[in-house]
C-alpha cells in the first residue's frame, strides 16, 4: 500500500487501458485514500466518464478507482 495522496482521480475511461500499472483507491480505503498499486486487469465503468475516477479490477482481484495511471501498456511494449 501507498501513502495518502491529493490529486485527482482518472475521471476519463479512454485513459486506462487493460494491463496498465496505475495507483487505486479501494472501497474501505476511500476516507484514508490510501492508494494501492497494481495491473490493471479489467476496466469496470461501463461510460466514458467518471466525476469520482475510473472502476477497475488488478490482476490480484482488488477493485478501486484510479487515481493515478504510472504507466501505459505501450509504454511497457516500447521499453522490452
Amino acid at each position: 500500500m501507498l501513502a495518502r495522496t491529493l490529486f485527482m482521480s482518472v475521471t476519463k475511461r479512454s485513459d486506462i487501458k487493460p494491463g496498465a500499472r496505475v495507483q487505486v483507491v479501494e472501497k474501505h480505503n476511500q476516507r484514508s485514500g490510501v492508494l494501492t498499486e497494481g495491473i490493471v486487469a479489467r476496466i469496470l465503468t461501463p461510460g466514458a466518464n467518471h466525476p469520482r475516477g475510473i472502476k477497475v479490477m488488478l490482476t490480484d482481484g482488488k477493485v478501486g478507482r484510479v487515481h493515478k495511471v504510472l504507466d501505459s501498456p505501450a509504454a511497457n511494449a516500447e521499453s522490452s
